[in-house]
């Protein structure tokens, strides 16, 4: 049977943005913060190069806001990349003050470079372990507030809109095997989708498995705008051994100095890019691409990252979780080249809020990765990502307190009863999910052209009417919600990619390899399947 609840605001997503929010609602409100599987898993968990932050007075800050519109490749909304630089440091020494602990050498924080910074601003934790240090401190201090109430291993699985507001959300439970005939209504003042980006529509991704774009798929199923869908961010260097799953190695690894080889000895960037290693991640992680990948996978060369020339740093007490892994299957940065290859990392786009994370449909907001206001135009400068979740969930609480009331009524859940998968359905839900990866990964993946991406449409089509197949016999279960959500970011992907017909930042289209700025010096936008361009 069905429930219902009434809370004041409720939060999809336990990341970064999403308990910023949190904390910031507790203090007005009833908040009900919902993740999908324990806390602290999220992609905010596994980021470990650092956060990027401007700490050293008002130049700094100024070449932190140049750094991050050079990265964008002309698409960066300047005013929300200077909210981010402008307001970063208050948030991150507000999350110091809450408990985080950055590196320091003495009194000192420690800081880094990264690529495409033009100075040393990256704090790190534990080496190479900061997002999971800032989620442990957010998590801990947003435990520790009366009024703010955790649903794990829960799902938003529709949004509800009545005139032409988000007024509720139901809710099931996100145990595989659970079924969504669970579902319970939320009606909330106000929601917030902070649920993260959508790596797995891809098969090669630094993602955990949580990163199934299901916000994403909400906001636009429910008639929110989505936005610059075809800028996927590739990281350069994930490690790339047969049978081991793509394990990020963080950009600080090039910040300390790593070179990138191909599988003569050589190294290459010199012809790709002036800043070498250091260039922005699109430059080289389609670098990396030329040197090394094949559509084909037994046609494939080596690349790698190498180390072995770096003095006067222990590299294991430097990244000691990425030394841990290696070390796992027989790897050191000290004494090998590490294989490596790009992977699908950060998307850019995403659902289109304004600079308090407003969405275009009344009610319902977004922050983080989920969300797209322009900060980092066609490609994100390395480590804003968590700088972005802090400032930009902190916005969007705000404006949701600010939000001329409403009533709010909330009936039962209307999700049909239904009936659970055979093993054989199982089977067939997982074998479609892994096709649209393989699909997305060839035809949309680093380098795209036209027939590429209509080919990749028509396979995503067939893919979904596999997929009806077995939901038209009222089955439903968390794989088959998460494949729904991939499928519906896919054909966002696929269709924006297609009618940018120009190369810019994350977006590399053989077909028309130069930037158009004439035309396109705008952003996508994406109601349904159509797709116009708009300047902000």
């Amino acid at each position: 049977m069905s429930q219902s609840e009434i809370v004041d605001y409720l939060v999809i997503g336990a990341g970064v943005a999403g308990l910023r929010a949190a904390i910031e609602l507790a203090n007005h409100g009833q908040v009900l913060v919902i993740t999908k599987e324990s806390l602290g898993e999220s992609n905010t968990h596994y980021a470990q190069g650092g956060i990027a932050v401007a700490t050293e007075g008002r130049e700094d800050v100024a070449l932190h806001l140049e750094d991050t519109v050079a990265a964008g490749d002309g698409l960066v909304y300047r005013s929300a990349a200077k909210m981010l630089v402008e307001e970063g440091p208050e948030r991150v020494a507000e999350l110091i003050e809450w408990g985080a602990a950055f590196d320091r050498k003495g009194s000192e924080l420690l800081r880094t470079r990264e690529a495409a910074h033009s100075h040393p601003r990256i704090l790190h934790a534990n080496g190479d372990a900061t997002g999971a240090e800032i989620s442990r401190s957010l998590v801990a201090f947003a435990r520790a507030h009366s009024r703010v109430q955790f649903a794990e291993w829960t799902m938003a699985i529709d949004l509800i809109v009545e005139d032409d507001r988000a007024v509720a959300v139901d809710l099931a439970s996100a145990d595989p095997e659970a079924h969504a005939s669970e579902a319970r209504r939320v009606s909330a003042h106000a929601i917030l989708i902070a649920s993260g980006g959508a790596g797995q529509v891809y098969s090669d991704t630094t993602n955990p498995a949580v990163a199934t774009g299901d916000g994403i798929a909400l906001a636009a199923q429910a008639g929110a705008e989505i936005t610059d869908m075809e800028f996927y961010q590739f990281h350069p260097t994930a490690l790339s051994l047969p049978g081991v799953p793509r394990f990020l190695l963080s950009e600080a690894l090039r910040g300390e100095g790593a070179y990138l080889r191909n599988d003569r000895g050589e190294r290459f960037m010199e012809r790709y890019h002036s800043q070498l290693e250091l260039a922005p991640r699109d430059v080289v992680a389609r670098a990396i691409a030329r040197e090394g990948m094949s559509p084909e996978p037994d046609q494939s060369r080596p690349v790698y990252l190498d180390m072995r020339h770096i003095q006067g740093i222990d590299l294991t007490q430097r990244f000691p979780g990425i030394s841990r892994f290696l070390a796992a299957h027989g790897l050191s940065l000290h004494r090998d080249l590490i294989p490596i290859r790009p992977a699908a990392h950060y998307l850019m786009g995403g659902i289109r809020t304004d600079l308090d994370g407003r969405t275009t449909l009344a009610g319902l907001y977004a922050a983080g990765e989920a969300a797209c206001t322009g900060v980092h135009g066609a490609n994100r400068l390395a480590s804003n990502s968590l700088l972005e979740g802090l400032v930009f969930g902190a916005r969007a609480a705000k404006a949701m307190l600010a939000d001329p009331s409403h009533e709010r009524t909330v009936g039962t859940s209307t999700t049909p009863q239904t009936t659970p998968l055979t093993r054989e359905d199982e089977a067939s839900v997982e074998a479609l999910i892994g096709q649209l990866q393989s699909t997305m990964w060839r035809t949309a993946g680093l380098l795209r052209d036209e027939q590429a991406l209509r080919a990749g449409l028509n396979e995503r089509d067939a893919i979904e009417t596999s997929l009806a197949r077995i939901t038209q016999q009222n089955k439903s279960n968390r794989r088959i919600f998460e494949a729904q959500s991939l499928l519906t970011v896919s054909r966002a992907i696929l269709l924006s990619s297609l009618a940018r017909t120009e190369s810019r930042g994350a977006h590399y289209r053989n077909d028309f390899p130069r930037r158009d700025d004439e035309n396109f010096n705008k952003h996508s936008i994406g109601t349904g399947s159509q797709i116009r361009f708009e300047s902000w």
